[in-house]
């Protein structure tokens, strides 16, 4: 049995994670999507909400596992004896070079950590949590983005957050108009 194993912040998780997610699936036995925590970013969404996001998206594929880990990609590797490889997706040239890096630095923690690359498709290779982000703060359309099951409770909360980010701004600076 291969098992895949799908690492991300899935901040929030979009239809290009899913596209990654629903290929990976038809490639291996089983695949462990695994929320990380990376302390460099600053998350819309916390981890049990992440995971039940990503839970909910995937309901229909049954060969599907969402966990969590607050660690380093290769421990957790090596704490799941019954993980082969990891999958990681590409949107584009600049995702390439840092997945490139990630996967020898992987490599080098854990001999048994093997990356394997499976590009974006077409119609998502420009869809990221950060542009999703920035979408909702202006409170524009996400359905193109996010999974349908999901997409009212991504769309509520980011809208909501930035609604109240955008009071404080405007209070601290009078000058702020509509549009600018």
């Amino acid at each position: 049995m291969k098992t895949a194993i799908y690492p991300g912040s899935f901040d929030p998780v979009t239809n290009g994670h899913l596209d990654i997610i629903k290929r990976a699936a038809k490639m291996f036995d089983k695949v462990v999507v695994v929320v990380l925590i990376n302390p460099l970013k600053s998350y819309s969404f916390t981890i049990p909400e992440r995971c039940e996001f990503l839970k909910k998206a995937t309901a229909e594929i049954p060969n599907i596992e969402i966990d969590s880990y607050d660690g380093l990609l290769a421990d957790y590797f090596n704490i799941r004896q019954d993980i082969d490889v990891i999958v990681k997706g590409l949107r584009a040239t600049s995702d390439f070079e840092y997945e490139f890096q990630m996967a020898h630095t992987n490599k080098d923690l854990n001999h048994r950590a093997e990356t394997v690359f499976i590009p974006a498709s077409l119609n998502t290779t420009f869809v990221s949590s950060s542009m999703v982000k920035q979408v909702a703060m202006f409170d524009g359309d996400l359905k193109n983005y996010v999974p349908a099951c999901i997409h009212e409770q991504i769309r509520s909360k980011l809208t909501s957050d930035f609604a109240e980010a955008k009071r404080k701004a405007a209070a601290a600076d009078g000058s702020l108009r509509k549009g600018q």
